[in-house]
Parts: structure tokens; C-alpha cells; sequence
């Protein structure tokens, strides 16, 4: 009898071949949903597949410099403070180049000469050449700054000025900061970081995050540019997205079809909710720059229709997070305690769930508010009542982002959870009976759930398996350490060694 208990303990780490059964048949279930869902989907990307043409599209691109304009790049060797008028090479110039070296702003007797002052940088050309005198834009001299060692892109306007070079226009022109080397040194650390935590389900989830900006550059915004439904173009690119994600990332499972059929209910709830709000709260982007240069682009491109596809596209992540960390829940609370009803294996996936929703909700809403800051800033200077700042244009769009989004993410983990409970009960998984080993209580999930379940299953073996060491409770199953049974087992031993002595 030990030694069935103890061939059955050894088993749980690997599914028995009943298992194995049952998780086909539960793939087989979920297949017969998704599989049609699939298919309706790529025939739909397939008929709304942009063409690529621009016809119709009158832009100037301010990237796109004039013949004999060119964009260079350089690092500051030195920063001046003079008069705007003397924008020239001057020998002046190259002698603060010298002095300044330090990075210290010269504010001498160019100060003093009157007129409006302008921040200089004198910059070395990456191409190579002579140091140039590049004007700064007087917006980031009085925000941010520049500093010596910094790498600019700036304008080069000496080829076409000519003649006219010393007249008092500026022949080099600050245009951005570069900023290569910081990102990518970013982005490495950050696909180390994942890959090193994660392992290979972490590089997969960075090769899956890869496909899914190639839908959204292929196909999403190339669509809304040609003026195609923005509704049907995000339902359809979203779910794209998250079809290739959630299966490359995590792999094909019924764990995996579950939480793609959650993410797609949730995703049709946030498209419904988005498509209303966009016209009943007359979201129409007025008063943003972006908005208004791409209404002049084309009379095809709607600002309305990028906003209700901004709104699902926003909150593909999170809910991604929540579908499959709720599906994850459930069958490990399922293969713990293979007994225990529906209602009691939903009730305890949900009190995971509802710990996710609390915090995943200040996750969007913070998120929002970040993004946004400049804007509440100016809200908040303006000083006008909050109902009003709330629904502002300039806030409008925030606070309904995160309405919707947070709706559909809500409303996306019960059914996410009934999903899984109903297609766990319908396989009929029972791997630790299967096993030899002893199921857990339905009662034991009225606990915190997954770990005091997973604290009778570990040991659930025969006595003569356990160390010496390991203390049972008063039925006989031992207390995993630190758990409520285990201090509750350790203060009776102790009352009863007291009374002994």
C-alpha cells in the first residue's frame, strides 16, 4: 500500500496518459469554437487588407529637407549664450568653442550687447569638418537644455543660403536629440531581463510582440489611412494579434483556447462600448495638432474612426494578462482538487480573479494618467470645476479610454473563468485520482485557493513517505509550512507539550 501511494506521489509531476486524453479533448472542445473564429477572421483581414496606394493624400513631410537642405548630425563641444544676431562663424565663435569646453553656458559680454539672447551650440559634424554653429530651439534651451558631449540632429542651411550666409539668418538648425545609443541600450536590457526570468517563453513572447507590430503597421494603420471601417479593422487586427500572441507565447493548450475565447468576449465588449462612446460623447479630436494636420491629409482619414480604434487597441495587453492568468487559475485549482463542483471551483477562481481586477484597474487608470500629464497640468492651471476638466476635450478622450477599457477587462475575467470551469468539468480531468494520489476537499479551496490546495496535494502520499521531520494534522495530511494548518497544528503541539511537562 506505501508503495502505491508512493508510485502514485511520483507521478503528479507528469501527466498520466488519461490526462493526456482529456486535454485532447478539451483542445477538441475549444477547437470547434475557435477554429471558425479563425477562419472568419483571416477571410475578413484578407477583404479589408489595405492596398498600399496614397492616392488622394497631400502632405509635406518635414523630414523631407529641400534640395540642397540636409539633415547632419554632431556632438557639442561647447554652449553659448549671445545675441540672436550674430549666427555666423565668427572667430568670436571659435574661441568660445575653446573656452567653454567645460560645458559651462558663456554669458559675457555677448549678454551685454542687447537685443534678444539665443543659445548656441558649437557642435563637431560626425561627417567630419569644421565646428558649426548650431542655434537652439529657444522651447527645449529653456526646458531641458543642451550640454556638452550631447549628439543633436540639426539643419544644415549653408549650402542654400549662399551668399547671404552672414546676414543674420542661422545657417544650422537644432532639430532633435539623438538618441540611439540610450534605447537601444534599453531595449537590450530589456529583452535580457525577459528572456533571463522568462527563458524561452520570454523570448517567444518578444518574438510574438514583434508579429504584432507588423499587423498593427501592415494592416491597422495603413486601413484607417485609406479610410476603411475602424471598427471591423480593430476587431480584425486585434484579434490577429492576439491569436498569434497568446499561441506563440504560450503554446497550443487548452489553457491557451480558453484564454483567447475570454480575450475575444472581452474585445468585443470594449469594440461595442468604444463604437458608443465615440458618437454619443462627439470624441472628434478638436483642438489636437496630430488631428487636425491628418485632416488636412485626406478627406478619407476620421479622427473619430482613429479614436474608437485607439480605444480597443489600448487595452490589448491587459486583458491578455487577465484572460490567461484567470485560465491558469482555474486548472490548477482543477487538476489540485479534481472533486470539487463547478460553483465552488468558480468561486475560488474568482477570488483570484477579483484581487486582479483591483489592481489591474489603478494599471489602467495610472497608466492613462502618465501618458497625460502635460495635460492635466494645463487642466489644473486653467482651474475650472473637475466635472467640466473631466469632460473637456482635452480630457474627454482619457477618461473614456479608461472607462472602456476598464469595462471590458472586468467583464472579460467571469467569463474567462466559466469558460475554463465549464471545459474542465467537461473533459473530466482527473489526474491525481488517475494517479494514485489523494484528491483535495472541495472545503480545502474555501481558503485562499491554489496554495492550501497545493499544500495537501504535495504531501498527499502515504505517512511512511513523509520525513520524520514533516508534521500532520489531526486528519492525518501534513501542514505545508507557514500555512494557517501548519501554525494551528504547531500551537497544539505546543499546548500539549506544555501540559506534558
Amino acid at each position: 500500500m506505501g508503495h502505491g501511494h508512493s508510485h502514485g506521489h511520483s507521478e503528479n509531476s507528469e501527466p498520466t496518459p488519461q490526462a493526456i486524453a482529456s486535454r485532447k479533448r478539451a483542445n477538441w472542445i475549444l477547437a470547434a469554437i475557435l477554429v471558425p473564429v479563425g477562419v472568419l477572421t483571416l477571410v475578413a483581414m484578407m477583404v479589408l487588407w489595405p492596398s498600399g496606394s496614397r492616392e488622394g493624400i497631400t502632405f509635406s513631410s518635414p523630414y523631407q529637407p529641400a534640395p540642397g537642405v540636409t539633415f547632419d548630425t554632431g556632438r557639442i563641444q561647447s554652449v553659448v549664450v549671445e545675441s540672436c544676431t550674430q549666427t555666423g562663424q565668427s572667430n568670436t565663435g571659435q574661441g568660445n568653442t575653446g573656452q567653454s569646453n567645460t560645458g559651462q553656458t558663456d554669458t559675457g559680454q555677448n549678454s551685454q550687447s542687447g537685443g534678444s539672447q539665443c543659445t548656441f551650440a558649437f557642435t563637431e559634424p560626425d561627417k567630419g569638418g569644421d565646428v558649426v554653429k548650431v542655434v537652439i530651439n529657444p522651447d527645449v534651451a529653456m526646458s531641458h537644455g543642451v550640454d556638452v558631449g550631447d549628439s543633436i540632429r540639426y539643419l544644415n542651411l549653408s549650402a542654400v543660403q549662399g551668399a547671404s550666409a552672414g546676414s543674420g539668418a542661422p545657417a544650422y538648425v537644432f532639430v532633435d536629440f539623438v538618441r540611439s545609443i540610450p534605447i537601444a541600450l534599453l531595449a537590450v536590457l530589456y529583452a535580457a531581463v525577459v528572456i533571463a526570468v522568462a527563458r524561452w517563453r520570454g523570448f517567444r513572447a518578444l518574438l510574438g510582440l514583434v508579429g504584432a507590430y507588423f499587423v498593427l503597421v501592415s494592416f491597422i494603420l495603413p486601413g484607417l489611412v485609406e479610410g476603411k471601417p475602424p471598427l471591423l479593422l480593430a476587431l480584425v487586427g486585434s484579434t490577429v494579434i492576439m491569436i498569434g500572441v497568446l499561441y506563440f507565447a504560450h503554446g497550443f493548450s487548452a489553457r491557451t483556447s480558453t484564454a483567447l475565447l475570454g480575450t475575444i468576449f472581452g474585445l468585443s465588449i470594449t469594440a461595442l462600448l468604444a463604437a458608443w462612446a465615440t458618437d454619443a460623447a462627439n470624441l472628434a479630436g478638436v483642438g489636437n495638432h496630430d488631428a487636425s494636420t491628418l485632416v488636412n491629409m485626406s478627406p478619407q482619414i476620421s479622427i473619430s474612426g482613429i479614436i474608437l480604434c485607439g480605444l480597443i487597441i489600448s487595452g490589448l495587453g491587459v486583458l491578455n494578462d487577465v484572460t490567461i492568468t484567470q485560465s491558469s487559475a482555474v486548472w490548477e485549482l482543477y487538476e489540485l482538487a479534481p472533486n470539487t463542483s463547478a460553483r465552488k471551483l468558480f468561486s475560488s477562481a474568482m477570488r483570484i480573479g477579483r484581487d486582479h481586477i483591483a489592481s489591474t484597474v489603478y494599471t489602467i487608470a495610472f497608466a492613462y494618467a502618465g501618458a497625460a500629464l502635460p495635460i492635466l497640468i494645463i487642466v489644473m492651471l486653467y482651474d475650472r470645476p473637475l466635472a467640466e476638466a473631466l469632460t473637456s476635450a482635452e480630457l474627454s478622450e482619457e477618461v473614456i479610454r479608461t472607462l472602456v477599457g476598464s469595462i471590458g477587462l472586468v467583464l472579460a475575467i467571469p467569463v474567462t473563468t466559466l469558460i475554463a470551469v465549464l471545459v474542465v468539468k467537461a473533459t473530466g480531468i482527473k489526474r491525481l485520482a488517475a494517479a494514485g494520489g489523494a484528491s483535495v476537499s472541495p472545503d480545502e479551496l474555501r481558503d485562499t485557493g491554489s496554495l492550501a490546495a497545493a499544500a495537501v496535494v504535495a504531501g498527499s502520499g502515504s505517512e511512511d513517505t513523509h520525513d520524520a521531520d514533516t508534521r500532520l494534522d489531526a486528519h492525518g495530511k501534513p501542514a505545508r509550512p507557514g500555512s494557517r494548518r501548519a501554525q494551528r497544528e504547531a500551537e497544539r503541539r505546543g499546548g500539549s507539550t506544555d501540559n506534558t511537562t
